[in-house]
Formats: structure tokens, sequence, C-alpha cells
């Protein structure tokens, strides 16, 4: 199969990527970086999430977050909602996308939102009836997709059963996702040819972590069946709480290195995501988590 000569990166780093920081995050500084990152291109960023502050209290600004930010034509800002009080939420807030998640291992799926897979499912249908009363786009997402920190190996039939009930709600988008970063290419290839038999790749994303280093080599085996929708987060920020061991997301800049050097479009400035990435850590007082972005960053000062 022909690779792609276009794929669409979803940045994710305003939400997946800082909802885990321990240290609280000013409004300012999230406001910036989904400001940024439109500017910089993406036509789909992940800009916060409407969930309980107690379980997670990084996005307990997601409201002014998206009140504040500077909106561009064409770009889709999506927030996670886990229930009906996070859609109407969502709705109040004007968000583009939201996003329900499941997950393909039953022991995750208790981990992370306390039911089985069955019960998610039935507690996201009347989200998906009320964003498709509304006219908003409806993605979601499908944790531990490769395996499971509980129970290891996932099932290929678990992960095309769960897509099967995703797809039947009507949503947008299925984000196939390697929560902990255990998937290596032939398994997510043997993934992705599985899901896109019942569905079309066209609304198939991957969306990997890069616990042990495979995350371009998982794009790449995904490109190769014809996915040509990506999840990244720039610096690599992110991660999963309930999944021990999973560093995080794969890093934008080493992406787009990777589809830049491949000639394959983005739409996406990658020299202004290196300049976001090394902003972002420096905000989080860290070094970036890009290697690409540190590359080019170390080769800038050297001039």
């Amino acid at each position: 199969m022909a690779l792609p000569s276009f794929v669409k990166i979803v940045e994710v780093s305003p939400r997946d990527g800082l909802q885990n920081e321990k240290t609280m995050i000013s409004t300012d500084v999230k406001v910036d970086l989904v400001n940024r990152l439109s500017l910089a291109g993406f036509k789909n960023v992940e800009a916060t999430s409407f969930v309980s502050p107690k379980w997670t209290p990084q996005m307990a600004d997601a409201a002014e977050v998206m009140a504040r930010i500077t909106r561009h034509p064409g770009t889709i800002y999506s927030v996670l909602t886990p229930n009906l009080k996070g859609f109407e939420a969502a709705k109040a807030a004007h968000a583009d996308e939201v996003v329900i998640f499941g997950a393909a291992s039953e022991t995750f799926s208790q981990k992370n939102i306390n039911c089985s897979i069955a019960e998610s499912i039935d507690r996201f249908e009347p989200v998906a009836a009320a964003a498709h009363a509304a006219g908003l786009r409806l993605r979601a997402a499908l944790s531990c997709a490769l395996g499971c920190p509980y129970e290891g190996e996932v099932s290929i039939s678990a992960v095309v059963d769960v897509v099967r009930r995703f797809d039947a709600m009507g949503v947008h988008e299925i984000d196939i996702a390697d929560t902990i970063g255990v998937g290596t290419p032939e398994r997510v290839r043997a993934v992705m040819r599985a899901v896109t038999e019942v569905v079309d790749p066209a609304r198939i994303s991957g969306h990997f972590h890069d616990t042990y280093g495979q995350s371009l080599a998982n794009i790449l085996a995904s490109l190769e069946v014809g996915i040509s929708i990506f999840h990244s987060s720039v610096s690599g920020l992110g991660g999963c709480p309930y999944a021990k061991g999973a560093t995080g997301n794969v890093a934008t800049e080493d992406v787009l290195f990777m589809l830049r050097g491949m000639g394959i479009d983005t739409g996406v400035d990658f020299e202004a995501v290196v300049d976001i990435g090394q902003w972002v850590s420096g905000q989080l007082q860290r070094q970036g988590g890009s290697r690409a972005g540190n590359a080019i960053a170390a080769k800038r000062n050297a001039a």
C-alpha cells in the first residue's frame, strides 16, 4: 500500500500532556500553549478536559482556558468529556469536538473509570447522542489496544469488539492507543489491519506512548497499512497515571522530523513546534523531551 501524502497530527499536549503534572500550571501558560500550537498550523488541538477536579485538578480551569484561547478558523478544539455533565460544560465552552474513552482491557477499565467495558459504553451512549444532537464532532479513544499494565497482552478480538461498539455510536474518529507503550510494529500492523476491516482507515488514528522507544516505528507500521492520523505531544509531554512506567506520548517534533524526511505533508511548521517544545519545557523547568527538538535547539545555539 502506498504511503499517504498527507498526515493529520492531533496535538494533545494541552490536555494529555499537562493533566498529570504535579505542579499546578497557570491558566496563562495553558492558553499560551494552545495559541502557539494553533499558530504553528495544527488543525486539531486537544485543548483541555471537563472532568472532576477531584480526580484531575490540573484541568480545573477548563472553562477559562476555552474562553480565553484565540480560535483559528478550520482548527478543531477538542475536549475530553467522561459524562453528560462534562459534555454540557464542553458545549457551553463551545468545544468543536468531544472525546469519550474506553479500554480494550476489563481490568484497566475498572482501574481507570471504575466500571466494566460494557458499562462504560452504556455511560457514553447519552454523551454520543447529545453530541450528535448538538452537531459536535465525536471522537472515541481506546486505551490499552496494544497491551495492559494489569492483564498483559490484549487480544485483537477485544480491540475490534470495542471499535465496533464505538462505531455504532457514530463517532467520527477512533483512536487506537498504546497506553503503556508496549506495542511493536508487527503487532501494530495486525491490530490496525483488523480494525480497518470494520472501520474506514480514514477514521482511525494512532496514539502511541514511547515507553520502550517504539512509537516512531509503530507510526511507520501504521502508515504502511493506511492510517493517516496520529496523536502526539510537543516535547513528549504526558502519560497515563494508571499505567506504571508509561513515560509519555511520542514527541511531536520527532514525528514531524520523520514525516518531513519521508516527504509526507502535515501542514505544521516544524521549526515553530521546536520553539514551542523548548518554551513549554522551560515553563515546566525541565529539559525538552524530544530528541529532534533538542538537537535542533542545540544546533541553533551553536550557530
